[in-house]
């Protein structure tokens, strides 16, 4: 019985656990973009954003020897539509003051209208985007 769900659950569960901790231990909202971007743009270089990073990077790593066999992806092989999608979500970040863990995990939790509207578009452009690439055009 394949059982790859259950990586996307455990993530899952742990981005949810990270939101709570964060919230608790600084009482500020946990938006990966905005932390990121502040170590980026170089506005706030503080050790909570670099810890936040390093724990980002850094636990892959330590869990990798734990996960044998790898989990399965289905990530494409073209580099250039990785890089390319990759900034179009730095820039849907940037213009929609958010991401996915800051509108989605948080503001979902805390019943936000912006989180929630934010979302729903985030969302439905995706699966905009996969349809056109993958069914239309046949890129991915």
């Amino acid at each position: 019985m394949q059982m790859d769900w259950i990586w996307g659950l455990g993530g899952g569960l742990l981005i949810g656990l990270g939101a709570a901790v964060y919230l608790l231990g600084n009482g500020r909202i946990m938006g990966a973009s905005g932390i990121l971007g502040g170590l980026v743009d170089n506005s706030d270089r503080s050790l909570e954003r670099l810890s936040f990073l390093a724990g980002v990077i850094g636990m892959p790593l330590l869990l990798r020897p734990l996960l044998s066999p790898a989990p399965e992806t289905h990530l494409t092989s073209n580099i250039a539509v990785v890089i390319i999608a990759g900034l179009l979500v730095g820039a849907g970040t940037r213009i929609a003051n958010g991401c996915t863990s800051g509108h989605g995990v948080c503001g979902i939790s805390r019943f936000s209208l912006r989180g929630i509207v934010a979302t729903l578009i985030y969302i439905g452009a995706g699966v905009v985007t996969i349809t056109l690439f993958r069914h239309v055009l046949g890129v991915i």
